[in-house]
């Protein structure tokens, strides 16, 4: 048995994801498919690489992760397959593994050369589909492609520190279904420039100045019960180790949430100031 996961921008209203699980069902029936997330933005390889660097963790070894965003092969973009920790992914060469391959180098990585292999109508996500089912099955990556040493370079969002250390700078990369804004500002980088002095957060003319244990961090009293903090904002690192804003017991659909109602958008600046 395999376990494919399944990351991409197609969302649940049109049969494009059940197609591509049946077409992995067809093309090796014991694998066992996970979704991960359909609702990526169209188009936004950031946000599709922190879901998938959020989640490939949870699954064992050897499971293959499939991200269709973005995945269409041109003169300037190829198919690759990667293997990176003991984990195999296909995908676009688009810079949607920035985030894990600038933590650790890949064990192996192809740019993917078995199109002209394929039934000549066969969809960029045929392909794809094509290379899971063959490591599936056991095969090894130098079949479906010629090992590369490099992906593209590409110019993505990377929070810096300034010269001399008392700004961190970062953005917002991620807002989940909470409406929580998730930085690249990371707990490491964090306590490296920290050295323990006091610090401001700050965004669009606010600032907090704490960071939370958990969502519930409050000091609660005889008097005040964490009823009484509901809609403050808060940051606290989350469970990726990234800052991340929210507003407590938020609801996007009634109350609103840290995105809304602290005017954050994805790729906002987000500015740590040292004292």
């Amino acid at each position: 048995m395999s376990i494919i996961t399944l990351t991409t921008d197609f969302g649940l209203k049109d049969h494009f994801v059940g197609s591509l699980k049946g077409k992995l069902i067809s093309g090796y029936n014991e694998a066992t498919i996970i979704d991960i997330s359909h609702d990526i933005d169209l188009f936004n390889t950031l946000e599709a690489g922190y879901c998938i660097a959020a989640a490939y963790n949870s699954f064992p070894k050897g499971t293959i992760h499939i991200i269709g965003v973005d995945s269409e092969r041109t003169n300037e973009t190829q198919h690759i397959a990667l293997q990176w920790d003991d984990h195999f992914f296909i995908c676009a060469d688009n810079g949607i593994l920035s985030t894990l391959t600038q933590k650790k180098v890949a064990q192996k990585m192809v740019a993917i050369n078995i199109h002209d292999r394929l039934n000549k109508d066969a969809t960029d996500i045929d392909v794809f589909v094509a290379v899971a089912c063959h490591i599936a099955r056991g095969g090894l990556l130098n079949v479906i492609g010629k090992e590369i040493t490099e992906l593209k370079k590409v110019n993505e969002l990377v929070a810096v520190v300034s010269d001399d250390l008392t700004i961190i700078k970062g953005n917002i990369v991620y807002i989940d279904h909470f409406g929580n804004c998730v930085t690249n500002i990371s707990k490491k980088l964090f306590q490296d420039i920290n050295r323990n002095r006091g610090f401001d957060i700050k965004f669009n003319n606010k600032k907090i100045s704490t960071i939370k244990n958990s969502f519930s961090d409050f000091n609660t009293t005889e008097k005040f019960s964490l009823k009484d903090f509901e809609g403050e904002r808060l940051a606290l690192f989350n469970e990726n180790n990234l800052l991340e804003i929210a507003i407590y017991k938020s609801n996007p659909k009634t109350v609103g949430s840290a995105s809304t109602l602290l005017g954050l958008n994805f790729r906002d600046v987000i500015t740590i100031e040292f004292k």
